[in-house]
Protein backbone atom coordinates (compact mmCIF):
# COMPACT_ATOMS: atom_id res chain seq x y z
CA UNK A 1 0.00 0.00 0.00
CA UNK A 2 1.32 3.47 -1.05
CA UNK A 3 2.02 6.04 1.81
CA UNK A 4 -0.69 8.66 2.13
CA UNK A 5 0.43 11.95 1.55
CA UNK A 6 -1.93 15.03 2.65
CA UNK A 7 -2.94 17.77 -0.05
CA UNK A 8 -1.89 20.11 2.22
CA UNK A 9 -0.52 20.54 5.68
CA UNK A 10 -1.52 24.45 5.86
CA UNK A 11 -3.50 24.98 9.22
CA UNK A 12 -5.13 27.42 7.47
CA UNK A 13 -6.22 25.47 4.23
CA UNK A 14 -7.19 22.81 6.57
CA UNK A 15 -9.40 24.25 8.34
CA UNK A 16 -11.24 26.21 5.49
CA UNK A 17 -11.14 22.71 3.69
CA UNK A 18 -12.69 21.07 6.23
CA UNK A 19 -15.51 24.44 7.07
CA UNK A 20 -15.98 23.95 3.13
CA UNK A 21 -16.66 20.06 3.38
CA UNK A 22 -19.46 20.23 6.72
CA UNK A 23 -20.96 22.81 4.41
CA UNK A 24 -21.23 20.94 1.67
CA UNK A 25 -21.90 17.79 3.78
CA UNK A 26 -24.58 19.68 6.13
CA UNK A 27 -26.82 20.40 3.27
CA UNK A 28 -30.03 22.52 3.77
CA UNK A 29 -30.31 23.91 7.44
CA UNK A 30 -32.69 26.28 9.24
CA UNK A 31 -29.79 27.89 11.07
CA UNK A 32 -29.22 32.05 11.13
CA UNK A 33 -25.45 32.74 9.77
CA UNK A 34 -24.34 33.50 13.13
CA UNK A 35 -25.48 29.94 14.23
CA UNK A 36 -24.07 27.89 11.59
CA UNK A 37 -20.88 29.62 12.03
CA UNK A 38 -20.87 27.74 15.46
CA UNK A 39 -22.80 24.37 13.96
CA UNK A 40 -20.26 24.39 11.81
CA UNK A 41 -17.58 24.77 15.26
CA UNK A 42 -19.02 22.01 16.56
CA UNK A 43 -19.10 19.59 13.90
CA UNK A 44 -15.27 20.50 13.30
CA UNK A 45 -14.75 19.70 16.69
CA UNK A 46 -16.44 16.42 16.89
CA UNK A 47 -16.88 15.23 13.47
CA UNK A 48 -20.42 14.60 14.54
CA UNK A 49 -23.18 15.91 11.88
CA UNK A 50 -26.17 14.66 13.81
CA UNK A 51 -24.31 16.36 17.06
CA UNK A 52 -24.84 19.33 15.12
CA UNK A 53 -28.28 19.29 13.51
CA UNK A 54 -29.42 18.29 17.07
CA UNK A 55 -28.39 21.97 18.39
CA UNK A 56 -30.82 24.02 19.93
CA UNK A 57 -30.67 28.38 20.27
CA UNK A 58 -32.60 30.11 22.21
CA UNK A 59 -33.36 33.05 19.89
CA UNK A 60 -31.01 35.48 22.05
CA UNK A 61 -28.24 33.56 22.40
CA UNK A 62 -26.03 34.69 19.70
CA UNK A 63 -26.63 37.58 20.66
CA UNK A 64 -26.22 37.74 24.32
CA UNK A 65 -23.03 35.59 24.04
CA UNK A 66 -21.38 38.25 22.19
CA UNK A 67 -22.70 41.08 24.55
CA UNK A 68 -21.29 39.29 27.58
CA UNK A 69 -18.12 38.31 26.02
CA UNK A 70 -17.59 41.99 24.81
CA UNK A 71 -18.58 43.46 27.94
CA UNK A 72 -15.57 41.75 29.74
CA UNK A 73 -18.14 39.32 31.94
CA UNK A 74 -16.53 35.98 33.23
CA UNK A 75 -16.99 32.81 31.83
CA UNK A 76 -17.83 29.96 34.36
CA UNK A 77 -16.52 26.35 33.43
CA UNK A 78 -18.22 22.76 34.43
CA UNK A 79 -14.98 21.55 34.18
CA UNK A 80 -11.16 22.08 33.72
CA UNK A 81 -11.46 20.35 30.29
CA UNK A 82 -13.92 22.88 29.29
CA UNK A 83 -11.43 25.77 31.22
CA UNK A 84 -8.40 25.04 29.55
CA UNK A 85 -10.08 24.71 26.05
CA UNK A 86 -12.06 27.74 25.73
CA UNK A 87 -9.22 31.01 23.81
CA UNK A 88 -8.15 32.74 26.67
CA UNK A 89 -6.83 35.22 24.18
CA UNK A 90 -9.96 36.49 22.78
CA UNK A 91 -11.67 36.88 26.16
CA UNK A 92 -8.96 38.39 27.93
CA UNK A 93 -9.04 40.86 25.47
CA UNK A 94 -12.38 42.39 26.47
CA UNK A 95 -11.20 42.09 30.36
CA UNK A 96 -12.75 38.78 31.02
CA UNK A 97 -11.60 35.70 32.26
CA UNK A 98 -11.93 31.82 32.50
CA UNK A 99 -12.98 30.20 35.37
CA UNK A 100 -13.43 26.99 37.31
CA UNK A 101 -14.37 25.83 40.82
CA UNK A 102 -15.23 22.48 40.47
CA UNK A 103 -11.78 21.56 42.09
CA UNK A 104 -11.73 24.46 44.64
CA UNK A 105 -10.63 22.76 47.98
CA UNK A 106 -13.94 24.44 49.79
CA UNK A 107 -15.93 23.05 47.15
CA UNK A 108 -14.70 19.84 47.18
CA UNK A 109 -15.41 20.05 51.08
CA UNK A 110 -18.55 21.10 51.16
CA UNK A 111 -19.40 17.86 48.41
CA UNK A 112 -18.23 15.56 51.09
CA UNK A 113 -19.66 16.80 53.60
CA UNK A 114 -23.32 17.05 52.08
CA UNK A 115 -23.00 13.61 49.90
CA UNK A 116 -23.64 15.22 46.48
CA UNK A 117 -21.22 16.01 43.43
CA UNK A 118 -18.68 18.52 43.02
CA UNK A 119 -20.51 19.71 40.08
CA UNK A 120 -23.41 20.64 41.87
CA UNK A 121 -22.01 22.61 45.17
CA UNK A 122 -19.45 24.45 42.33
CA UNK A 123 -22.69 26.03 40.29
CA UNK A 124 -24.08 26.99 43.62
CA UNK A 125 -20.73 28.95 44.38
CA UNK A 126 -20.77 30.42 40.74
CA UNK A 127 -23.68 31.35 40.99
CA UNK A 128 -22.93 35.02 42.13
CA UNK A 129 -19.44 35.07 40.02
CA UNK A 130 -21.59 34.26 36.59
CA UNK A 131 -24.24 36.80 36.91
CA UNK A 132 -24.67 38.72 33.41
CA UNK A 133 -21.78 36.02 32.13
CA UNK A 134 -21.94 33.06 30.56
CA UNK A 135 -21.82 29.22 32.18
CA UNK A 136 -20.56 26.79 29.87
CA UNK A 137 -21.04 22.98 31.13
CA UNK A 138 -20.07 20.46 28.77
CA UNK A 139 -19.31 17.13 31.14
CA UNK A 140 -21.86 17.42 34.40
CA UNK A 141 -25.84 16.95 33.87
CA UNK A 142 -25.96 17.73 37.39
CA UNK A 143 -24.45 20.68 37.32
CA UNK A 144 -26.79 22.01 34.76
CA UNK A 145 -29.94 21.03 36.57
CA UNK A 146 -28.30 23.03 39.63
CA UNK A 147 -27.99 25.85 37.74
CA UNK A 148 -31.33 25.61 36.37
CA UNK A 149 -32.80 25.11 40.17
CA UNK A 150 -30.97 28.46 40.77
CA UNK A 151 -32.18 30.22 37.93
CA UNK A 152 -35.24 29.60 38.79
CA UNK A 153 -34.97 30.60 42.28
CA UNK A 154 -33.77 33.75 41.32
CA UNK A 155 -30.09 32.82 42.37
CA UNK A 156 -28.53 32.85 39.27
CA UNK A 157 -28.56 35.33 36.48
CA UNK A 158 -26.06 34.59 33.70
CA UNK A 159 -26.18 36.46 30.20
CA UNK A 160 -26.01 33.15 28.40
CA UNK A 161 -26.36 28.83 29.33
CA UNK A 162 -24.22 26.59 27.43
CA UNK A 163 -25.73 23.27 27.90
CA UNK A 164 -24.70 20.45 26.50
CA UNK A 165 -23.11 17.99 29.09
CA UNK A 166 -22.86 14.47 27.45
CA UNK A 167 -23.59 10.72 29.51
CA UNK A 168 -26.44 8.73 29.90
CA UNK A 169 -28.16 9.60 33.23
CA UNK A 170 -29.73 12.86 33.02
CA UNK A 171 -27.99 14.46 30.30
CA UNK A 172 -30.99 14.67 27.75
CA UNK A 173 -33.10 15.44 30.67
CA UNK A 174 -31.17 18.32 31.19
CA UNK A 175 -30.80 19.78 28.17
CA UNK A 176 -34.89 19.21 27.86
CA UNK A 177 -34.95 21.61 30.71
CA UNK A 178 -32.84 23.82 29.60
CA UNK A 179 -35.08 23.80 26.33
CA UNK A 180 -37.68 24.96 28.37
CA UNK A 181 -36.47 27.87 29.93
CA UNK A 182 -37.78 31.47 28.86
CA UNK A 183 -34.42 33.45 29.95
CA UNK A 184 -31.70 33.21 30.33
CA UNK A 185 -30.75 32.69 26.92
CA UNK A 186 -29.30 29.03 26.44
CA UNK A 187 -27.37 27.30 23.20
CA UNK A 188 -28.07 23.51 24.09
CA UNK A 189 -28.76 20.22 21.99
CA UNK A 190 -31.13 16.92 22.05
CA UNK A 191 -30.05 13.82 23.71
CA UNK A 192 -27.68 12.10 24.93
CA UNK A 193 -24.14 13.54 23.31
CA UNK A 194 -22.39 16.34 23.83
CA UNK A 195 -19.27 16.51 25.31
CA UNK A 196 -16.31 19.52 26.65
CA UNK A 197 -15.30 19.44 23.54
CA UNK A 198 -18.59 20.72 22.11
CA UNK A 199 -18.49 23.48 25.06
CA UNK A 200 -15.31 24.52 23.86
CA UNK A 201 -16.32 24.49 20.39
CA UNK A 202 -19.64 27.15 21.60
CA UNK A 203 -17.87 29.60 23.45
CA UNK A 204 -14.63 30.04 21.00
CA UNK A 205 -17.24 30.55 18.09
CA UNK A 206 -18.77 32.97 20.24
CA UNK A 207 -15.59 34.76 21.20
CA UNK A 208 -14.71 34.72 17.31
CA UNK A 209 -17.69 36.20 16.74
CA UNK A 210 -16.94 38.88 19.10
CA UNK A 211 -14.03 40.04 17.56
CA UNK A 212 -15.10 39.86 14.23
CA UNK A 213 -17.77 42.37 15.59
CA UNK A 214 -15.34 44.25 17.40
CA UNK A 215 -13.31 44.60 13.85
CA UNK A 216 -16.02 46.01 11.74
CA UNK A 217 -16.56 48.69 14.22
Amino acid sequence: MSEFVPSTVRPEEIEARSFAIIAEELGEHSFTEEQFSIVQRVIHASADFDLGRSLRFHPQAVEAGIRAIREGRPVVADVQMVQVGISKARIERFGGRVHCLISDPDVAEEARRRGTTRAIVSMRKAARMAEGGIVAIGNAPTALLELIRLVRAGEARPALIVGVPVGFVSAAESKAQLAGLDQPPFITNEGRKGGSPVAVAIVNALSLLAVSEAGAR
